[in-house]
């Protein structure tokens, strides 16, 4: 292994053992040689091709994950990555249905076509994330069929959009978090909306940042003119016991602080958080350890089957008890946007050590690039081969390289 290589890619200056800068440069070419290898005719597939893959589902274009993988795609570096990363997306723009909702996913061949049970609302969200992205980058034409996808979308998202809070609207397991009882008015969904209504230039991105940080986190905030604001902004500062990271969701009498990192993390990228609510936001999930061993734990403090918020929906497959998959389990895709959050904070050095961290996470089980890890065993669990952990790896270089807010700017 080469790691004069790394060193050249700007990661010397963190005094990173050689091991690690070995292991980050060897899970940079595992990653573009994933993404490579999931690539088919109709765009990045969710994961590496197989029996398995095809009795699970994976062998999809997937709305979440081909737009996450066409940023790390965009940023590979590698021509044919790079001149690939809008397949997907020009898939999912054949499939959008009439109203502008962008698919869940497409089945190999376009055979099926999938909006999941109550409405799959990021899928939208970074489809168009992704699309604003590749044409400021030069990979993708602003084509007329294109453009009017982009307009369908944002027309079915502002009619999940609150006409005062104006923050999106969803029901329970609507977004990347499935089978978890997020409702109402969701950080993570916001987060993104925030972002798309920047790039999108769409009225009222001001009220939708001052609403969010107002309702996901009333502690810090003054009293809300709007009353019905007032009213669940009240639930939530007299029952949270946790007030050091933005709750989860605000729906009405209940709200959840079991700590999405996801949705957290988001809040610093997307530009939810000023940089005084940043630094109280990472400080608060370093304390979680949500990073150790591996980046990152998808909840700070998982819900269990005695909590009011359990579901009987999460024990579907025996999949979602506490520490396991999104409640709890080590997501390695979302470790690479804690790595871009340190980065984007400048938090550089500690940044490169969860970049190795990452890589390691990768590369267990022989470069099995795993779904999820346990969050207590570190077993590797889910499905192998993902795409999103691949692009997300090499997003969260480039934002380690280049010291640029990728998603905020």
């Amino acid at each position: 292994m080469n790691v004069r290589s790394s060193r050249k890619r700007g990661l010397s200056p963190f005094s990173l053992p050689e091991r690690d800068l070995a292991l980050i440069e060897r899970c940079r070419k595992k990653s573009v040689a994933l993404l490579k290898r999931n690539l088919s005719r109709s765009g990045i597939l969710a994961a590496t091709p197989g029996r398995r893959a095809a009795r699970r589902g994976y062998d999809a274009v997937y709305g979440r994950d081909a737009a996450i993988c066409a940023i790390g795609m965009a940023l590979s570096g590698d021509a044919t990555l790079r001149n690939a990363a809008a397949r997907g997306l020009r898939t999912l723009a054949a499939h959008q249905a009439p109203n502008g909702q962008i698919p869940k996913f497409v089945s190999p061949g376009g055979r099926e076509t999938d909006f999941w049970y109550l409405g799959c609302v990021d899928a939208t969200l970074w489809w168009l994330v992704a699309t604003a992205f590749l044409r400021r980058e030069g990979l993708l034409s602003p084509g007329a069929r294109l453009a009017a996808s982009e307009r369908r979308a944002l027309d079915w998202l502002g009619c999940q959009e609150h006409q005062r809070f104006r923050l999106l609207q969803q029901n329970e397991a609507s977004d990347w978090a499935d089978i978890m009882p997020r409702s109402g008015f969701v950080l993570y969904t916001n987060a993104l909306w925030y972002l798309v209504k920047r790039l999108y230039r769409v009225p009222q991105s001001g009220a939708t940042r001052r609403n969010a940080n107002q309702l996901f986190h009333p502690f810090s905030s003054g009293i809300a003119e709007y009353r019905r604001a007032r009213l669940l902004m009240r639930y939530a500062l007299r029952g949270a016991r946790n007030r050091d990271l933005y709750l989860s969701f605000v729906n009405f009498g209940f709200f959840g602080e079991e700590g999405d990192v996801f949705g957290n993390l988001l809040a610093i990228l997307c530009g939810i958080a000023d940089r005084s609510a940043a630094r109280r936001t990472l400080r608060a999930l370093r304390s979680a350890a949500v990073a150790a061993p591996y980046p990152v734990r998808a909840t700070r403090d998982p819900i269990t089957d005695r909590d009011l918020l359990w579901r009987p929906y999460m024990a579907r497959h025996g999949q979602n008890f506490a520490w396991q998959y999104h409640n709890g389990g080590v997501w390695p895709f979302v470790g690479g946007f804690w790595v871009a959050a340190l980065a984007a904070q400048g938090e550089r050095r500690e940044a490169a050590a969860a970049l190795a961290a990452l890589a390691h996470a990768n590369a267990l089980g022989d470069w099995r690039f795993s779904e999820w890890l346990h969050g207590k065993t570190l077993a590797p669990r889910g499905m192998a081969g993902q795409s999103w952990n691949a692009a997300a790896f090499l997003f969260a270089l480039h934002a380690l390289e280049t010291r640029t807010p990728l998603l905020s700017r």
